[in-house]
């Protein structure tokens, strides 16, 4: 399992296994949100069967799914609101991870530069290029 970090606090991954969980856990994670929705693809595990698997493992996890091309700022928001409440480090997952990292640049925008929020992810793995392209540092569309 490949995961890109983020900040501190937060890494962002494709989607996960069951088999995946207590790797996550040995890194040090102490939580998991899901931002794929159930069933979205063929062989995908449940939120269920991740949860109860990190449950099991004393890992906090939240489900969050977001339809893939349809990340809006009340998601993001929600998503911010997850990563403040949650104990950290978090990984955040969905089928290739570009929701999750989207979601968390959604809510950098208020303090961060788009500059820094495409250098911070290219970092993490993603290319940000055309979802920053509409970003102000307000955290909405121009």
């Amino acid at each position: 399992m490949q995961y890109g970090n983020v900040t501190q606090r937060l890494s962002v991954s494709a989607q996960i296994s069951v088999n995946d969980i207590e790797k996550i856990k040995a890194a040090g994670f102490k939580a998991i949100i899901c931002n794929r929705p159930d069933n979205e693809g063929v062989n995908q595990p449940t939120f269920a069967e991740i949860a109860a698997k990190a449950m099991s493992l004393g890992l906090h996890c939240v489900y969050q799914p977001v339809v893939s091309g349809k990340v809006t700022q009340q998601d993001a928001t929600t998503f911010e609101a997850h990563l403040q409440n949650l104990e950290g480090p978090v990984l955040a997952f969905c089928k290739t991870g570009m929701r999750a990292i989207t979601l968390w640049a959604l809510g950098a925008a208020k303090t961060l530069s788009c500059e820094e929020i495409h250098s911070i992810s290219q970092k993490a793995g993603y290319n940000l290029s055309e979802q920053i392209s509409g970003l102000t540092n307000t955290g909405g569309p121009h």
